[in-house]
């Protein structure tokens, strides 16, 4: 056997943010593929659709008119997954545990446009997003522990419409993944009496080779530890507690470094790439100082439009697997043009 070599050889890495690790296995990429495919999207679509919900001054399922909105615009959600019960029943059962929780969930269209993601904004409009999720965010946590925004994107990724539109569910409590994120970044700051998520913004400035772009104020990368093929990692430069934290010249630097990268995605096979993704950041009245607003990026796909990654079987089971390490990931992603396909 000759000397271990990361981009060939089988190994496993550890998500700090989590506690979790994902075993990378660099050789099972050149596997042939005879697995399920899925159908490539046409990216053609009409600025407006009569039969969409979500359309401005369209009828919604409920019976709602829609205003004629211009630009983002948020409203309850007609079939909202959290509600403002003030219940506060809960059982400590060792087996059975439960308690009742309360919350809110709304919808955000991202422009009154039905053809038009979020690369193909104008930065204009990015930046219209970003000041909502800033004013969404600053609401909420004033009323609900944990206010979680996110997308999900294509119908391959659970998009009922097809309208570019994202979610905001808060609740009066911790979601699962948020508290291990919790308790991680809390044991770091206690341990080396710094920001987990800064220090890790820095060794990646300095190794370089997981960034796929950048800007004075943003960093996005494919993270050391990522499960999806092509997930990314966004992050602040600068100690950032949440959204509500960001200054003005910080939006409009969020803005584009968001169209910088979801371009890329585009780019990537020529198709409206699909992801699930979200906002982290401190939970509402917390002063540790531990926490660092950053976004997840996890898009599906793993060869081309058609071909996805599952997690299956061993993944399932045992522990999350990557056959595409992150560092090619990121190459391959930083390679992508700046201009949008579409307008080539």
């Amino acid at each position: 056997m000759g000397a271990f070599n990361r981009e060939d050889n089988p190994h496993r890495r550890r998500n700090p943010l989590t506690g979790d690790w994902v075993l990378v296995s660099p050789h099972r990429s050149k596997r042939p593929w005879q697995g399920q495919t899925e159908e490539a999207v046409p990216s053609e679509a009409s600025t407006y659709e009569e039969s969409c919900y979500l359309c401005p001054g369209n009828r919604r399922v409920n019976g709602e008119q829609n205003p004629n909105y211009t630009g983002p615009w948020v409203f309850d959600n007609d079939f909202a997954a959290l509600q403002d019960t003030g219940l506060t029943e809960r059982s400590d059962d060792p087996l059975m545990a439960m308690q009742a929780v309360s919350g809110v969930s709304r919808v955000i269209c991202y422009s009154e446009r039905h053809d038009l993601t979020l690369p193909q904004l104008p930065v204009s409009g990015v930046q219209a997003l970003v000041d909502t999720w800033c004013e969404q965010w600053d609401e909420l946590s004033r009323q609900y522990r944990w206010v979680q925004i996110f997308e999900n994107k294509g119908a391959i990724n659970g998009c009922s419409n097809p309208h570019p539109h994202g979610q905001i569910w808060a609740s009066d409590f911790m979601p699962t993944l948020v508290a291990r994120e919790d308790e991680q970044q809390a044991d770091y700051l206690q341990r080396h009496g710094s920001s987990l998520l800064l220090d890790y913004a820095h060794r990646e400035l300095e190794q370089g080779e997981r960034v796929v772009c950048q800007n004075d104020d943003w960093l996005a990368v494919v993270p050391w530890w990522a499960s999806w093929p092509f997930e990314t990692l966004l992050m602040p430069l600068a100690p950032t507690p949440d959204l509500a934290a960001l200054s003005n010249e910080r939006r409009v630097s969020l803005a584009g470094i968001l169209q910088n990268l979801t371009m890329r995605y585009d780019n990537l096979f020529k198709c409206s790439f699909p992801y699930s993704m979200g906002w982290h950041g401190a939970p509402a009245g917390d002063t540790r100082g531990c926490w660092q607003l950053h976004a997840h990026f996890y898009p599906p796909l793993l060869r081309s439009a058609t071909v996805k990654k599952f997690m299956v079987g061993y993944e399932m089971l045992a522990e999350v697997q990557r056959d595409l390490t992150p560092e090619q990931a990121a190459a391959r992603l930083r390679d992508q043009p700046g201009k949008h396909y579409l307008e080539s």
